[in-house]
């Protein structure tokens, strides 16, 4: 198998935090640079340009000539490094001149690949325009500094990083193209529109749903970018699956996402976080709610991109609904709903409380949410959340907290970064629906922290593989069987789950060491050989590809 000299890797992602790609590109990056050291090359939008990047350290040392080249083909660029482990080099290109010839770039790629971009909105135009530039800038690197004779592969995420694979494959052959694809756009707009994805599988054509979604430009360049790719990819087997039949491509290898545990730094680190963690939660919780938690709080949690359906908020609420009104709660119970949402920052209110050194027991206005919300009344969780009168504070043993703000450590409310504070949490929820890899269930086991997630995420479908198991008591990870038609036993069994969980007393601590042992065995030490196979598959159809156009030339 082929190694590459170069490995070029394109994402909306690189150096802005926004989901689970981030996640996946920055934890992976250590491992790969001290593979390849700085011939891995990140590249990523330059959405910051005159504000300073808290990601990114500009370093004009780097690439210094060529850099300057670029520039004056109106490719404005800055190289530095990405301020993950590793420090990879990072490149973030400003792709707003190429706006100009949209209509001429867009045409092309139908003649040449038929992308249909005709129906395009939204962030369409915004993401082909970054990943035609990004292209721009791979080919730029390359005619300045490499030749035929350097072993090449471009790495492409998701359906925005389309159009360049496509513009390399056409105007730099040499150069292989990997494309990874770690939700299809059809699939999730399926699961998103509340259509059961499951149960009519095989009936379902992409072309025709994302007409029927008003997704046709996105699946369109998804879909030609798989076709035409050296190497196609995606996360989980889960993930294969709906590729063959909605992108109706093969994935040539998958990816399964680990993680970096340099950030988990041994058990007694983990035991200052936790205890650190738990105080700030029930610190927060008192100043909003006017009670009083002791030490024994039962502290459960969510989190996750706003998907209501897909990441199965819906069940999760039902569950915290159902712990409301049960006879068995045999400890105070702390539920976390920690998902970004349109927030106006957080309340005033709830801060003046917090700078107090004192406890509350009369509840503040609203005592559910922790920053104020745009549209209070069209958000989905709130909506749900009344629905269940778990808005109301009233239950004695049960207190729910909504959090719609980035733990990023500036929120203003909890001022600790998501993974200061996922160790305080005695067990996490994600109830999936629609999941092709599940990084919040990875990341609480990496913490020690037991968590319940289901068979439709192909984390919990890993899990199930790689142990065989699917009891939280054997391997500090429960994975429910979900289907399109068992909503109803779901959030029983996760909800008897809980309850059995809060009475396990000290056998908790052991059930929290095997959930740690087993994230282990998801570092990414274990998953990087698999991206060597995508790299080296890649660079030999490469290779076979321009071997077959030289034959038909000559």
């Amino acid at each position: 198998m082929c190694t590459p000299d170069y490995i070029f890797e394109m994402s909306w992602e690189v150096c802005q935090k926004i989901g689970g790609i981030y996640t996946v590109l920055s934890t992976r990056a250590k491992t790969l640079h001290e593979q390849f050291g700085d011939c891995l090359i990140f590249i990523g939008p330059d959405c910051w340009k005159t504000r300073p990047c808290p990601f990114f350290q500009e370093d004009d040392n780097l690439f210094a000539e060529w850099v300057d080249l670029a520039k004056k083909q109106s490719l404005p660029l800055r190289v530095g490094r990405w301020q993950v482990p590793g420090e990879p080099v990072a490149i973030l290109v400003d792709f707003s001149t190429f706006y100009a010839e949209k209509n001429q770039i867009y045409a092309q790629m139908w003649e040449l690949f038929q992308v249909d971009s005709l129906h395009a909105y939204g962030d369409y135009d915004e993401a082909s325009m970054f990943a035609y530039a990004a292209a721009k800038v791979v080919e730029s690197f390359y005619r300045f500094y490499l030749n035929e004779g350097h072993r090449v592969v471009c790495h492409g995420n998701e359906w925005m990083t389309g159009m360049g694979l496509l513009y390399l494959r056409h105007h730099l052959p040499q150069v292989a193209t990997l494309f990874t694809t770690h939700a299809t756009t059809i699939g999730r707009s399926i699961a998103g529109n509340g259509k059961p994805l499951y149960d009519y599988f095989q009936a379902y054509d992409g072309n025709q749903m994302a007409r029927e979604l008003n997704v046709q430009s996105k699946h369109s360049v998804e879909r030609q970018t798989a076709h035409f790719a050296d190497c196609f990819t995606t996360v989980s087997h889960i993930t294969a699956r709906e590729c063959a039949q909605l992108l109706e491509r093969q994935a040539d290898v998958v990816l399964p996402n680990g993680f970096n545990g340099d950030f988990v730094s041994g058990r007694e680190h983990l035991m200052r976080l936790r205890t650190a963690a738990r105080e700030r939660l029930m610190k927060v919780a008192n100043a909003l709610t006017g009670r009083v938690f002791p030490e024994d709080t039962f502290i459960v949690s969510t989190s996750g991109r706003y998907e209501f359906r897909n990441k199965g908020y819906d069940v999760f609420l039902d569950v915290v609904g159902k712990l409301a009104n049960s006879d068995n709660l045999s400890r105070q119970v702390l539920a976390f709903i920690q998902v970004p949402a349109w927030s106006t920052g957080a309340r005033a209110d709830l801060k003046g409380r917090l700078h107090q050194d004192t406890s509350y027991n009369v509840p503040l206005e609203a005592p559910f949410i922790t920053h104020w919300l745009h549209q209070p009344l069209n958000d989905s969780i709130l909506h749900y959340m009344r629905g269940l009168e778990l808005d109301k504070n009233s239950h004695p043993r049960l207190s729910l907290v909504f959090i719609p703000s980035y733990l990023d450590g500036r929120d203003g409310i909890f001022d600790r970064e998501y993974y200061e504070l996922l160790a305080g949490n005695d067990l996490c929820v994600y109830p999936s629906y629609y999941e092709p890899w599940g990084y919040t269930p990875l990341e609480a086991i990496a913490f020690g922290v037991p968590c319940i997630t289901t068979d439709l995420a192909g984390f919990g479908q890993w899990v199930c593989q790689e142990t065989g198991s699917t009891a939280l008591m054997e391997t500090g990870v429960e994975v429910v069987h979900r289907t399109d038609g068992n909503y109803e036993d779901v959030v029983e069994k996760i909800t008897a789950s809980v309850l059995a969980l809060m009475k396990c007393g000290d056998e908790a601590a052991d059930i929290g060491r095997k959930a740690l042992q087993l994230s282990e065995k998801a570092l990414w030490r274990h998953f990087i050989k698999y991206y060597n196979q995508a790299y080296g598959l890649a660079l030999e159809r490469s290779r076979e590809r321009i071997n077959v156009t030289h034959n038909k030339r000559v």
